[in-house]
């Protein structure tokens, strides 16, 4: 069989397994399984997916995934998280839009102590959303900031997310979490600016409103008991991957333990907290897991059929520049994310871009940070966005999947201006890493 017959047997099956509903894990499982029957061997190809399957999950880099996970998990089923975004919704008074501001900067906060997006987004939802709609809040100043502030979790780290690719590409683990700090940060500054001049511009989109005169030491009180402890735990993680004094593992590790003490030391960790943080990361963690053990052999098989090979010397044919090629790469990732959740887009593109790249020339690191704003990206690309619908499940039932979508849009927007920098000026990735590094 030639590889574009090969390709097309691959990715079609693939498609159709996806659209008939088959989970993911499952379809990509279903795909293997006939492509290493037919390229690997038959028998020998099916015993060599159980080789791989073995291989993949005894890899000692993938234990932050659940690590960082479990992180955000305790902070959240204790109570802690609401405790900190409360301190945060105290302490900024008087600004046009208070409480999207309140969003995007406890989304910020509480994205660098969980690796999920989707616990960020249902924390800031469940909180903040009922009571800026009740005081006049536009839905697009009122749900938008909470999706935009939740999918930083994808960069700024612990990200789970970022560990994964990291793993599957070839990239430094603890290189590509130290640079999504400063993307993730200027993405939160993006929306910080946008929110404030939407709402001056436009004040009955953020109606102002009378609140409690704190001032002096009760007004910094709770910041200073239940938000600066917890920039410790950010600093145990980043602080040791930075310092090399740790491996991503490790400082996973420390993060889950300093995580714990602070819920105990808040008097919030109990039996049954533990249980259930330790459920739900299970949870996410297996799926994952899965996903891996079918990324291996999807690749594996695509390499051996020639399909990879094929593909590369046809783009190469083009002589396209770089440049030219990461673009496409981009757009591909752009539009798969409309369509597709983000570990899906990992497993199908990586066989094909990581070759091309390390063939063209273009740094993996950045690469993978730009991988990493585009899945960011899909996070709330309409129409099936994962993070859309976990507003749909937090928002009044009044609200309208239209009504998410314009919320989103703005905010979308902003994310793709600051990806188009982060390509004109790459050092803004890279430049943290290269430091750790000396």
């Amino acid at each position: 069989m030639d590889w574009l017959s090969a390709l097309v047997l691959m990715l079609g099956l693939l498609c159709a397994l996806m659209a008939i509903g088959l989970p993911v894990a499952f379809a990509f499982l279903g795909v293997n399984i006939v492509g290493a029957f037919v390229f690997l061997g038959g028998e020998a190809g099916l015993t060599q997916l159980a080789r791989n399957a073995m291989a993949s999950l005894t890899s000692f880099t993938l234990v932050p995934i659940a690590l960082f996970l479990l992180m955000g998990e305790i902070l959240f089923h204790s109570g802690v998280a609401f405790k900190a975004i409360d301190a945060v919704d105290r302490l900024i008074s008087r600004v046009p839009g208070r409480l999207s501001i309140v969003s995007v900067v406890g989304g910020t906060i509480f994205s660098s102590l969980s690796g999920s997006t989707i616990a960020n987004t249902a924390v800031l939802g469940s909180m903040l959303l009922p009571n800026m709609l009740k005081r006049g809040y536009h839905p697009t100043l009122a749900m938008g900031p909470i999706m935009a502030a939740g999918s930083i979790a994808m960069l700024i780290p612990p990200s789970a997310l970022a560990v994964l690719l990291g793993s599957l590409a070839g990239i430094s683990i603890s290189k590509l979490l130290i640079a999504g700090i400063i993307p993730g940060l200027m993405l939160s500054i993006f929306f910080l600016g946008y929110v404030v001049i939407r709402a001056g511009l436009k004040p009955e989109l953020a109606p102002s409103y009378e609140i409690e005169a704190v001032r002096g030491w009760n007004r910094w009180r709770p910041f200073v008991i239940y938000v600066l402890p917890l920039f410790g735990i950010f600093a145990v993680v980043v602080g040791s991957i930075l310092a090399g004094w740790a491996t991503p593992t490790e400082s996973a590790a420390l993060g889950c333990t300093a995580s714990a003490i602070a819920a105990a030391g808040y008097r919030s960790l109990s039996v049954k907290v533990m249980i259930k943080s330790m459920r739900e990361t299970a949870k996410i963690a297996v799926m994952i897991l899965f996903i891996i053990v079918a990324s291996v052999t999807f690749s594996q098989i695509l390499a051996f059929s020639g399909a990879t090979n094929g593909l590369l010397g046809v783009i190469n044919s083009f002589e396209a520049t770089p440049f030219m090629i990461l673009l496409a790469m981009l757009v591909v990732l752009l539009f798969l994310g409309a369509f597709m959740d983000q570990v899906s887009m990992i497993m199908i593109t990586l066989p094909f871009f990581i070759p091309l790249a390390k063939l063209v020339g273009i740094d993996l690191l950045w690469l993978g940070v730009l991988m990493l704003i585009v899945m960011e990206i899909s996070f709330t690309t309409p129409p099936f966005g994962l993070l859309l619908y976990v507003m749909k499940g937090v928002a009044p039932p009044d609200i309208t999947l239209g009504q998410i979508y314009a919320a989103a849009a703005p905010f979308i927007v902003l994310e793709l201006i600051a990806l188009a920098i982060i390509v004109a000026v790459p050092d803004i990735a890279t430049w943290l890493p290269t430091i750790m590094r000396r």
